[in-house]
């Protein structure tokens, strides 16, 4: 036995799981952090969000009481950061779907840990390959649905509308958009939920799951969670679901229908407190008790 053997090291992954919790062999769930921001267009530091994430995520729990689960024991198998492409936005997509497309393919839930939204893109891309009925569940105060902006048409304004390209799409928390946007959701006859919701939050869940196919990709912007929960975002907006709306969403998606992949993003860890971080871990580890828990 070496001198260091016995002393107690952090695993540097997320929940800081020992090596038989999170070894690819026996993980059910692996996340890709990505960090990733070069298109942002407000305030960048997205780029900074997986490390803070996965940091924080150490504090965390590892039961669940509201599902009875030790949610370390699902296998959770964490990568190294993916490397950003230099190459530009079109680059990056096709390098996030060749990442996430090497894991999907094994039947495992894939996590992408961004960075900013754009990186939901190559994720369905390599998804859809898996799961060709797959339908995305995209939570966000933004619409996304600009067919460019500032140039490219990969950037995070541009995600929900190249996911719409490729399968059927549902918005959520959206409370900011521009008239093409508008138009676009017009046009395409897009289930789009505004907030503040104008019914219960029972009526209003239920009317989200059921524009929802059998298999679900969860794409989730930070942004779209109420500001004084989550300021740490870098295109914040007022208003916004309550921590309890969204997890009660993800639960009732998990429990009536598959979700086989998902990506939170957007986490800028130096505009806000370190509670944001832990926010942004705890819902990661939420997402994956659901899924591998609860799914179909």
């Amino acid at each position: 036995m070496s001198e260091t053997e016995h002393l107690p090291w952090i695993p540097p992954n997320f929940l800081a799981l020992p090596a038989e919790n999170s070894g690819l062999d026996e993980a059910r769930a692996v996340l890709i952090p990505v960090p990733y921001d070069s298109t942002t267009s407000l305030r960048g530091g997205a780029r900074n969000g997986p490390a803070a994430l996965i940091e924080a995520s150490y504090g965390l729990e590892d039961y669940d009481h509201e599902l009875d689960l030790d949610v370390s024991l699902v296998g959770i198998h964490t990568t190294q950061a993916l490397e950003a492409h230099m190459g530009g936005p079109a680059e990056m997509v096709k390098r996030v779907r060749a990442a996430v497309g090497s894991y999907a393919h094994s039947g495992r839930l894939v996590g992408v840990l961004g960075g900013e939204h754009s990186v939901c893109i190559g994720s369905v891309q390599a998804n859809l390959e898996v799961y060709p009925d797959i339908s995305v569940l995209y939570i966000d105060a933004h619409a996304d649905l600009r067919n460019e902006y500032m140039g490219t048409p990969w950037g995070h304004a541009s995600g929900a509308r190249r996911i719409h390209e490729m399968c059927p799409l549902v918005l959520v928390g959206v409370r900011s958009l521009c008239p093409e946007e508008r138009d676009y959701i017009k046009s395409a006859s897009i289930p789009t939920f505004y907030w503040p919701p104008s019914c219960d939050d029972r009526e209003l869940i239920s009317g989200i799951v059921e524009h929802l196919g059998p298999t679900v990709y969860v794409s989730i912007d930070l942004d779209a969670l109420d500001p004084a929960l989550m300021p740490a975002v870098g295109t914040p907006e007022p208003g916004g679901l309550s921590w309890y709306q969204m997890v009660s969403l993800l639960r009732c998606v998990a429990e009536t229908r598959r979700i086989v992949g998902f990506d939170i993003t957007e986490l800028c860890p130096a505009e806000g407190p370190a509670a944001c971080s832990y926010t942004a871990a705890k819902l990661v580890y939420k997402l994956v008790a659901y899924a591998t828990s609860l799914g179909k």
